[in-house]
């Protein structure tokens, strides 16, 4: 803001800016104070609804290099050279919490990355962990019923939590690694990101792959136990926004090294489980990771409203070379995103400076609309036109996807080693003794908060089922907390 003297939203000068206008001295205020009344009645609306979900969050502008040639699997034109740099904006978040709420806490943490491609936004909405608690959209609305607060306490109950986790067996692998040394990272900077999902890239002789992405952090993981998430919430409930704010300021700009895991499209029709169920990770010894890009953050936003809480983000956002997969958590991600920000911003967020394109205009025949800011002059609205207007370009951004059989509410095929428990096993006896320790304690005092033993006890066979070890010694030390 440049120096000069105050005004008002109409540019005019402002004469007193600490006194209101009254009828006499210490008499009543004139409705006719115009500068009052424009301050307060824009201080009501200053706020806008947060998110449902990842309301409390953080974020940087940086770039993206790429660092590997994949043109043989997709086109998309920011991969397309060795080099090439892309500007990005990256949003860190929890997920249950409320805008209020501390940083330090055990739960899943977003990682929404913006691309500003030459051919348009491309986001992709993450989080830091490789898989999620269910593989439905469907089934996405009563979980997050379950991590917010009770509509008769008030509060996040235990009993809702472990109900809703030991009849949904699918969440058993995500709950192992929420639970274990990594649901609760140091700082933003110190955890890698995920593209969780299974995405489609093409290539331009038209082969399909779908690809999983991973941001492996460049500063090493680190995590907090819950006892010194405790702490550090109750002292200083911004400790990962701050992180990474003065970190960026004092010149020490994170980054993450990019991989990719890739897998022929017609493999996955045979493959052993289903490579687009949310809940699976694809094991490396399969698919390989392959190094192809470079994620540096080197710059902090000026204003968190207008950057961070007005950013949006949808993994409908792709770009030619990239597109969906049949994964039907993001299936349901497709509508749900674009939807909340259209509620929660504005039908025209996307004109915001944060979201709009920078490398190329938005070329759209809408119009109107709360936030619409007339960019449009006296273009027509409508398509096909004869007077110049944009056209579409007879071109896919993704190949088509083969379908067959009829419509109806359907479970998802089973694939030869489906199972909800296998890997959450694998994972817990990747551990060591001590990780497997902390696991158990930490899950252990989450489930000794259940005041139903139905529930409790079907929420630890879950893990019984995933490893007998981890089930008995989880048995074990709910029934020493609950004497």
């Amino acid at each position: 803001m440049t120096q000069g003297p105050l005004t008002t939203e109409a540019g005019a000068p402002v004469a007193d800016n600490q006194n209101s206008e009254t009828a006499g001295v210490g008499g009543p205020v004139l409705v006719q104070d115009q500068l009052l009344l424009e301050k307060l009645a824009h201080f009501n609306r200053e706020r806008i609804p947060e998110r449902v979900v990842h309301a409390r969050g953080a974020g940087a502008y940086g770039t993206f290099t790429v660092t590997a040639d994949v043109t043989q699997y997709t086109r998309a034109a920011f991969l397309s050279e060795v080099g090439k740099q892309t500007e990005t904006f990256l949003r860190f978040s929890t997920v249950a919490g409320n805008l209020g709420a501390a940083d330090a806490v055990r739960d899943p943490r977003g990682f929404a990355l913006k691309f500003y491609t030459e051919e348009g936004n491309y986001d992709l909405v993450g989080n830091n962990t490789p898989v999620f608690f269910i593989r439905d959209a469907i089934k996405f609305p009563d979980f997050i019923h379950t991590q917010k607060r009770d509509p008769y306490t008030g509060s996040q109950e235990a009993d809702n939590v472990f109900d809703f986790w030991g009849l949904s067996p699918e969440s058993t692998h995500q709950v192992t690694w929420l639970f274990g040394d990594r649901g609760i990272p140091a700082s933003y900077r110190h955890m890698d990101g995920f593209g969780s999902h299974t995405y489609q890239w093409n290539n331009e002789a038209g082969e399909a792959f779908w690809v999983k992405y991973h941001f492996k952090t460049d500063q090493g993981i680190k995590n907090l136990t819950a006892e010194e998430a405790e702490i550090l919430a109750g002292k200083d409930p911004d400790s990962h926004q701050r992180d990474l704010r003065e970190a960026i300021e004092r010149g020490e700009f994170p980054s993450w090294t990019v991989y990719v895991q890739v897998m022929p499209a017609a493999e996955a029709a045979t493959y052993r489980f289903n490579p687009f169920d949310l809940t699976k990770v694809w094991p490396h010894a399969d698919y390989p990771l392959i190094e192809f890009g470079k994620l540096e953050l080197n710059r902090n936003p000026e204003n968190i409203f207008a950057e961070v809480e007005q950013s949006i983000f949808s993994p409908a956002h792709f770009v030619p070379g990239i597109g969906p997969s049949p994964d039907k958590m993001l299936q349901g991600r497709l509508f749900a995103y674009g939807d909340a920000h259209r509620y929660r911003v504005g039908i025209n967020a996307d004109h915001l400076p944060v979201n709009r394109p920078h490398a190329t205009e938005a070329r759209t025949h809408s119009r109107d609309g709360y936030l619409y800011d007339g960019r449009h002059k006296g273009a027509k609205n409508y398509e096909p036109n004869s007077f110049g207007g944009p056209f579409q370009t007879d071109r896919a951004l993704w190949q088509p996807v083969a379908v067959t059989g009829v419509t109806g509410e359907t479970v998802t095929p089973v694939h030869a080693e489906d199972n909800d428990f296998v890997q959450a096993g694998n994972l817990y006896r990747l551990m060591s003794e001590d990780e497997k320790e902390r696991l158990v304690d930490n899950l252990a005092n989450a489930i000794s908060g259940v005041t139903r033993d139905d529930i409790a006890q079907r929420a630890i066979n879950n893990f019984r089922q995933a490893d007998e070890d981890f089930g008995k010694r989880l048995e074990a030390a709910v029934q020493a907390l609950r004497g």
